[in-house]
């Protein structure tokens, strides 16, 4: 699990930027915590420098959004989704587990 922080210092309509295999912005939209990976898969951009609005976040480079829920773009020009994550708040402290690449889980299998 990876450390976040603590829930009050990720207000409502906020994210923070957290580092695991690679960076993962969390979001706190309308008082639901959401975890995706942060680079926009259209082109290299921090979706936590991104615009929030209810469970969608736009990308600031090129518009792209995407389902914070399901990490499915919402149309062009992104076209594959990001990871999305799970969110655990114990105790007033957010917590992030990492989702296992589908390619990760694979290469595992093969050896």
């Amino acid at each position: 699990m990876i450390y976040v922080g603590e829930l009050a210092d990720i207000p409502v309509g906020e994210s923070v930027r957290v580092q695991g295999s690679v960076a993962i912005a969390v979001f706190n939209a309308d008082g639901e915590l959401y975890a995706i990976d942060d680079t926009c898969t259209h082109q290299d951009a921090s979706l936590s420098d991104g615009w929030l609005e209810g469970c969608a976040v736009e990308c600031p480079l090129h518009a792209a959004c995407f389902d914070l829920r399901t990490g499915q773009p919402s149309g062009p020009p992104a076209k594959k989704p990001v990871r999305t994550h799970q969110v655990t708040v114990d105790d007033g402290l957010v917590y992030v587990e990492e989702t296992v690449r589908v390619e990760d889980r694979e290469l595992a299998r093969a050896e």
